[in-house]
């Protein structure tokens, strides 16, 4: 058994706790929002995982130093643009035996750090925190899904191998697999980007298009995060794995997707602002858009459908014209023919 802190309360923060729970470790919850922590705590609920009831088991804190002291793992379940003022807080209660675990999605604004870069950041003028170990726990998980038990795979990516496998002990069990992978930017950068084509899916859905609209998309868009996570120097088959391919089909298809839905929204002719009140959650895609086009000039790569989803979403394109676009660019190659088997 373990003991657990987990930096949140919200859905995911809750599915997980839960589920480490249930497996007989020690887990206690923390929120910033002490009504949050009131109400989960007397009502053993969360409004927006219906029908899920939490163990007794799990403790509730409005104290961050109670969920920091003395845990072996602890998880930051926050929002990515609370990442870093969360950590701020909880750096006095840390010590180096620790590993800190992000789930959060998304790249921050300026910086282009990813959620465990800005965990990095923030510890690293303490000295007594130097060589704490951070991973990033990231693939297909939807947390209403997570919650309820139903068969879910993830990637605990460090680049530290025996973290990894820590992480990847703790977290498994019958509901839960765990695959370890040292390739921890290309699993964030995956997590980050993913959010933005599944925005752009949902735009799809709302415009009336169909499965072959939406199946290109999220070929494409692969294609495109793959080409700037290998600029970055990630490595190609992350992109290919759980983090990557995994995470997009689920996020771009599903009904549990906040980004899909925010883009069906849009799609059927809301503001922005009108789609992300409407689905009354963080929609971390929106989020990490202007990162990703800063990220795009860096490293001078093309990520067309991208730009498209910014164009709609800060530039005030619409949704249909955005399509046309990308339908009447220059004509490419999918593999260029220097490429080519010989027969």
């Amino acid at each position: 058994m373990s003991s657990i802190g987990v930096l949140g309360a919200g859905t995911w923060g809750m599915a997980l706790a839960r589920m480490l729970a249930n497996s007989k470790h020690e887990v206690t919850v923390w929120s910033a929002l002490g009504q949050e922590i009131d109400e989960l705590s007397s009502k053993r609920v969360h409004p927006k995982l219906p029908g899920v009831t939490f163990p007794e088991t799990i403790a509730f804190t409005k104290n961050i130093s109670e969920v920091c002291s003395g845990k072996e793992i602890i998880i930051l379940a926050v929002p990515s643009l609370f990442i870093r003022s969360t950590t701020r807080q909880a750096i006095p209660y840390l010590k180096k035996e620790q590993i800190l675990v992000s789930v959060a999605k998304g790249i921050e604004k300026g910086t282009l750090f990813t959620m465990t870069e800005i965990i990095q950041d923030e510890i690293k003028n303490e000295p007594a925190l130097d060589g704490i170990h951070i991973a990033a726990l990231s693939g297909p998980t939807h947390a209403e899904e997570v919650a309820i038990d139903m068969p879910t795979t993830i990637v605990s990516a460090c680049d530290d191998s025996v973290s990894a496998s820590k992480v990847q002990d703790i977290f498994s069990n019958t509901c839960m697999r765990v695959y370890r992978n040292p390739d921890i930017k290309g699993v964030e950068l995956c997590g980050a980007l993913k959010n933005i084509i599944a925005l752009a899916a949902g735009i799809l859905t709302g415009l009336g298009y169909g499965d072959n609209t939406k199946a290109a998309l999220m070929t494409r868009g692969l294609v495109e995060i793959t080409r700037l996570g290998i600029a970055m120097g990630c490595m190609e088959k992350t992109f290919y794995g759980l983090a990557g391919i995994g995470d997009l089909i689920v996020t771009a298809t599903s009904v549990h997707s906040r980004n899909n839905t925010c883009g069906r929204y849009i799609g059927q002719g809301l503001s922005t602002e009108e789609a992300v009140k409407k689905v009354g959650m963080v929609v971390e895609g929106i989020n990490a858009i202007p990162a990703a086009m800063e990220l795009k000039d860096k490293y001078n790569v093309e990520l067309p459908i991208i730009e498209a989803v910014d164009s709609v979403i800060n530039h005030g394109s619409k949704p249909a014209d955005a399509v046309m676009s990308l339908m009447l660019r220059d004509k490419k190659d999918e593999i260029g023919f220097e490429n080519a088997y010989v027969l």
